[in-house]
C-alpha cells in the first residue's frame, strides 16, 4: 500500500491556516483526505481552573507532541487512530474522542507542527501561513468573543502576555522550514488553488496505485 501524503498547515494563531486546511480540505471532500488539528492533543493539566485558564496554550509544552507522533506514525501504517477532543470551557481534554480512519492525504493544522523535527520531518509539505500580526489579533478576538465566549480584555490580556511574545520566540522561527509560504491566509486563493492542485495529484496517483 502507498504511504499516505501528510500535508502540515502552520501559521500564528488568527494566521488564516484553519481557512487554508478547511478550503483544502472541502475542495477534495468525498476523496481519501483526513484533518487533524493541533490543539486537540493540548495536554491534560491537574490544575485547578483558575490555574489552568492562566496556562500558556501557545508555548510548545502545551502540546501532547508523543500522542500525535503516535497518532500520525499510526496513520502512516494505515491504522486508524482516536483522536482526543478537546474542552475549551474546562481547559482540558474532554473524555469524548473522535475516530478516524486512514486516509491518503493528511492535513495537520496547528500553531506549533513544525517545531518538533520528529512530527515536521514525517511531513511532505509544509505550508507557513505568513499574515500580519495586527490581523490576526482582529480575528483571534473575534473567534474568542464568538466561539469560546471569552471577554475583550481577557483576550487582550493574553494575546500581550502570552500569544505575542511565544508566536514571535517558537512560531515565527519554523517560517524556515516552510515549503511554502501563504501570505494572507484564506484570502490567497492562488496558492490554496495550487496546494488543491497538488493534493488531486497525489489523490489521482494513489488511486491509480491502487
Amino acid at each position: 500500500m502507498q504511504k499516505p501524503i501528510i500535508i502540515g498547515v502552520t501559521g500564528g494563531s488568527g494566521s488564516g491556516k484553519t481557512t487554508v486546511s478547511q478550503r483544502i480540505f472541502e475542495s477534495v471532500s468525498g476523496h481519501s483526505v483526513a484533518m487533524l488539528q493541533q490543539d486537540a492533543y493540548y495536554k491534560y493539566s491537574p490544575l485547578p481552573l483558575a490555574e489552568r485558564q492562566q496556562i500558556n496554550f501557545d508555548h510548545p509544552l502545551a502540546f501532547d507532541n508523543d500522542l500525535l507522533l503516535a497518532h500520525l506514525q499510526a496513520l502512516l501504517q494505515h491504522q486508524a487512530i482516536d483522536v482526543p477532543l478537546y474542552d475549551y470551557e474546562i481547559y482540558n481534554p474532554s473524555t469524548r474522542t473522535r475516530h478516524q480512519e486512514p486516509r491518503d492525504v493528511i492535513i495537520v493544522e496547528g500553531i506549533l507542527i513544525l517545531d518538533d523535527p520528529r512530527i515536521r520531518d514525517l511531513m511532505d509539505i509544509k505550508v507557513y501561513v505568513d499574515t500580519d500580526d495586527d490581523i490576526r489579533l482582529l480575528r483571534r478576538v473575534q473567534r474568542d468573543i464568538h466561539e469560546r465566549g471569552r471577554s475583550v480584555d481577557s483576550v487582550f490580556e493574553q494575546y500581550i502576555k502570552t500569544v505575542k511574545p511565544t508566536y514571535h520566540q517558537f512560531v515565527e522561527p519554523t517560517k524556515r522550514y516552510a515549503d511554502v509560504i501563504i501570505p494572507e491566509g484564506g484570502q490567497n486563493s492562488v496558492a490554496i488553488d495550487l496546494l488543491v492542485t497538488k493534493v488531486r495529484s497525489v489523490l489521482k496517483q494513489a488511486a491509480a496505485d491502487k
